[in-house]
């Protein structure tokens, strides 16, 4: 039985479909049971009705009337759609802050690119996934938009396990550290345009790369 380690049930429960999607145990399109995860969690079904209600909203789930819930299966528009829109808004975000990030904020992003690097030559992919979030988190951590954090944060779930599933077939390992130290250099450049465009490309490249995968698969496309 999984041991609760979140501040609420729900953000466990959240954390735990989170962590069978990256470890293959769910796949798109499969269909999620609340009584087995409040079994394996050892919990009651509310909390895990209030965790699938917003993994719907993140896009993770989706809901079926009278059928139940599912792993979301997503058109090749909607990943680049999703992709595009967090670059947006993470690009917009780290331009506005800038001029926070201190020498040390600077160190710690590239000692994060250095330990992606490292994990992505190990073919570790939920550390490099791992490390990314941590990377990315920081980039955003001196915002202080509400409402922009808030759909930030809706989308980061669905994009890093995009991400885990196919960054392998997409970048090499010395590729996955460059791409993250353009966004340091760009930081430490303090251009304003440069930063929020460096910021997009990076999103909207691997966006564009996912969705071409999904087209050639036959995945449903919108």
């Amino acid at each position: 039985m999984a041991i609760i380690r979140k501040t609420t049930y729900k953000d466990q429960v959240i954390e735990h479909v989170y962590e069978l999607i990256l470890d293959g145990s769910y796949f798109p399109g499969d269909h999620i049971k609340e009584s087995l995860l409040a079994k394996d969690l050892g919990i009651s079904r509310a909390p895990v009705r209030e965790a699938l209600k917003e993994l719907i909203v993140n896009g993770i789930v989706d809901y079926k009337p009278q059928v139940g819930n599912f792993i979301a299966l997503l058109s090749a528009k909607q990943i680049a759609d999703s992709y595009t829109t967090r670059g947006i808004l993470e690009g917009y975000a780290l331009m506005d802050t800038r001029i926070k990030f201190n020498n040390d904020d600077l160190k710690e992003l590239e000692s994060l690119v250095d330990s992606m690097r490292k994990y992505a030559k190990q073919d570790n992919k939920k550390m490099v996934v791992q490390v990314g979030h941590e990377f990315h988190t920081l980039l955003v951590s001196k915002n202080t938009n509400i409402q922009l954090a808030k759909y930030m944060d809706r989308l980061s779930l669905k994009l890093h396990v995009m991400f885990c599933k196919h960054w392998s077939d997409l970048y090499t390992p010395e590729e996955i550290g460059d791409r993250h130290m353009q966004i340091v250099t760009s930081l430490m450049s303090g251009d304003p345009i440069g930063i929020e465009t460096t910021v997009r490309n990076h999103y909207s490249e691997s966006g564009n790369k996912i969705a071409a995968i999904y087209k050639v698969n036959g995945r449903r496309n919108e």
